[in-house]
């Protein structure tokens, strides 16, 4: 594969199927990741963890023909009991971004906004070869918070995956999708390697191990769409509107970062 491709990300949340209204847009199926991932199957991509990418990417070593890269956000308790059977069904990695705040047990701050993994189901998540990231510990708008809590939010993270684990996580997602340079710059130093955005467009490496973008894949993503998605066809056109709102709210945080005298 060359080095300037684009590569699909494909970002899920909850698979479930009956999901709390606040994660319910942003959900699927059971039946629809299963369908979802026959799709990738047949079309001959094969899955990769997040950091595979990226240190292929930053190395120069050569990546499988169709790469694809399957990604959780949030660290739902559907991803164990749904999506882990279907992944291992088809032998498919990925990676499970996980809210540290969120997870229930000692470390817990509430917030969850549906039912979400304990520490053991993470384990055994990890033991199945799934990459374990994080999405900072109690996903808020990084973008918008002062330095001391941004360094925070998300080395308390690393922390806590890394004395639950046994292996600090190197892979970030940003709550959200939200990210500046002053963001992306803590998340370097608390010492992740790489981090992906949303941006709802392919990945490509000229984007930078910081600013990785991916597809939302959400309850209404019938299998034709997903399909055109996966092959990269229609992106643009699919997320037009969800772009337009990107721009718009990215202008509102940086006013409001400015008010604050954050460093955007």
């Amino acid at each position: 594969m060359s080095a300037t491709s684009a590569v699909p990300i494909l970002m899920y949340h909850a698979v479930s199927p009956d999901p709390a209204p606040a994660t319910l847009g942003l959900s699927v199926t059971p039946e629809a990741f299963a369908a979802q991932m026959e799709v990738v199957a047949e079309r001959g991509f094969t899955p990769l963890t997040t950091a595979a990418l990226a240190t292929a990417w930053r190395t120069g070593a050569p990546l499988p023909a169709r790469p694809l890269l399957v990604t959780f956000d949030d660290g739902y308790e559907g991803v164990h009991r749904y999506a882990l059977p279907v992944l291992a069904k088809h032998s498919f990695a990925s990676t499970v971004f996980v809210s540290t705040g969120w997870l229930p047990g000692r470390h817990t701050t509430g917030g969850a906004l549906d039912t979400m993994l304990d520490w053991g189901q993470v384990r055994e998540l990890a033991d199945a070869g799934t990459e374990i990231g994080g999405h900072s510990h109690t996903h808020p708008q990084l973008d918008q918070l002062d330095a001391a809590r941004l360094r925070f939010e998300t080395l308390r993270c690393r922390e806590i995956v890394g004395e639950e684990l046994g292996a600090a996580p190197v892979s970030f997602a940003y709550p959200y999708g939200y990210s500046s340079r002053r963001v992306r710059r803590t998340v370097r130093e608390a010492g992740f390697t790489q981090a992906l955005a949303v941006g709802n467009a392919l990945a490509r490496r000229r984007q930078g191990p910081y600013a990785l973008e991916r597809v939302t894949i959400r309850r209404s993503t019938g299998i034709g769409e997903f399909t055109r998605l996966v092959e990269g066809r229609a992106v643009a056109r699919n997320f037009a509107a969800d772009r337009a709102m990107t721009k718009g709210y990215a202008l509102a945080r940086r006013a409001r970062g400015a008010v604050r005298g954050h460093w955007i």
